[in-house]
């Protein structure tokens, strides 16, 4: 087994050495012969992020720095990690030492029977506000779309690449996790769910709950869903003319 692990960072200099240094340790147990790659991509940190992943780089190949100049938001940073992973399957979490990594062991399990192993929260520890405010937003998701998983913004997956290679991913923020599992499960590929633990944040700060991000993410929303709506409308209008021409067809 061969893994690339996306660690998406913004300002994070508290947190992603270890966070890293983790990963290094699970992936040389779990991947063949050590064969593994771990792929930060800092979003425009101010602090230190970037410095500490280069250094950490100079000792270790494995590790890989993508940097975006400017923050470009949460999804664009996601989809960059995955989208550079080269290997058989790509990991991604988060760089704030919120999940056990040591439980990919769990979600590779899984990977026999399915293209796409979410991890759910157990027990999610984050303040009251953030909780809430992710309980609101996966029940406006699931009455919009169908999702196949119970903890969308879990961040907390792996993906074989061939899954991810021709997906167009358009979000930037905070909808990158729910367009992701819409459009791989339309598109046929298996998920699984595993639950695992779910860590207090003790470094850095979070961006999750802020306004500006929330009112993204709900723009995000409406905009993809009246996307989506255009797309389902233009396959039911191909489906009817193939029926229509199938049915000629038959007559003559």
């Amino acid at each position: 087994m061969r893994i690339s692990a996306a660690l998406p960072a913004h300002n994070e200099e508290a947190n992603i050495e270890q966070a890293v240094s983790e990963l290094q340790h699970v992936l040389a147990e779990v991947c063949t012969d050590s064969d593994y790659e771990v792929i930060v991509v800092d979003d425009g940190s101010t602090d230190r992020t970037a410095e500490i992943v280069l250094k950490m780089a100079e000792a270790d190949p494995r590790v890989k720095l993508v940097q975006h100049e400017v923050n470009q938001g949460y999804g664009q940073t996601v989809k960059d990690g995955l989208m550079a992973g080269t290997l058989d399957y790509v990991f991604f979490t988060d760089s704030d030492l919120q999940f056990d990594v040591w439980e990919i062991e769990r979600l590779v399990t899984y990977l026999d029977r399915a293209d796409v192993v979410c991890g759910y929260r157990l027990d999610r520890q984050d303040p009251w506000n953030r909780r809430f405010i992710a309980w609101g937003w996966n029940a406006l998701v699931r009455v919009m779309f169908y999702v196949p998983v119970r903890d969308i913004d879990c961040a907390f997956k792996i993906f074989k690449r061939e899954a991810l290679e021709n997906l167009e991913i358009q979000s930037a923020g905070a909808l990158i996790n729910t367009e992701l599992m819409i459009k791989l499960s339309r598109s046929g590929y298996g998920v699984a769910e595993v639950g695992v633990n779910h860590f207090p944040r003790v470094g850095g700060e979070q961006s999750g709950a802020k306004v500006s991000v929330i009112l993204t993410a709900f723009r995000e929303l409406f905009r993809w869903r009246r996307m989506l709506k255009r797309i389902d409308m233009a396959e039911r209008h191909h489906s009817r003319r193939r029926a229509m021409m199938r049915r000629f067809e038959r007559q003559h």
